[in-house]
């Protein structure tokens, strides 16, 4: 059984942390929900997220992949947190998969381990990638570039998942 965890804040897209969660439950996994002081937080509609850990428990031994979902909100206030960074640094160094949508990837650029790679998010954040040195993928639905997989929008959350779910599949394989 994979070991998921989604790292979440207040103001995440509800669509990016729901789908996202279901699917992997029913796929199956073990997922906890990381939040900072494991407080509950709710989505820009509402939605809670209830967390099962706090971020200052994050520990990529533990864990077999990361979603990090986005809304503009949730993933500014979690690259503020040294214990998220360094922990999506580990699980890169561990080359175990990181996947982030939308706003997700502002996680990615803080942490310092975007560049080189091939990635995509929301529109607005292309500068952010371009300055950082990724290569920016415009108008995709998702990109795999190693153990990153990125994509712009909720409107993407099926080829997001399914592409999630092929890579964890092809490397139990």
């Amino acid at each position: 059984m994979y070991r998921a965890v989604i790292v979440t804040g207040p103001g995440f897209q509800d669509e990016e942390y729901i789908y996202p969660y279901y699917r992997l439950l029913e796929a199956g996994y073990s997922v906890e929900v990381a939040t900072k002081d494991k407080a509950v937080v709710y989505g820009k509609y509402g939605v809670p997220a209830r967390p099962t850990i706090g971020t200052d428990e994050l520990d990529a031994s533990r864990f077999d992949l990361v979603i990090l979902p986005g809304g503009f909100e949730a993933p500014d206030r979690l690259r503020l947190l040294p214990e998220v960074l360094e922990f999506v640094k580990k699980m890169d160094d561990q080359k175990k998969l990181i996947a982030a949508i939308c706003h997700g990837p502002w996680i990615l650029i803080t942490a310092g381990i975007t560049r080189g790679r091939k990635m995509t998010a929301f529109w607005s954040l292309e500068v952010d990638l371009k300055n950082s040195g990724a290569d920016y993928q415009h108008k995709a639905p998702v990109v795999i570039d190693r153990n990153f997989i990125t994509s712009p929008h909720y409107n993407n959350n099926g080829d997001f998942m399914k592409a999630v779910i092929d890579y964890m599949s092809v490397k139990r394989g």
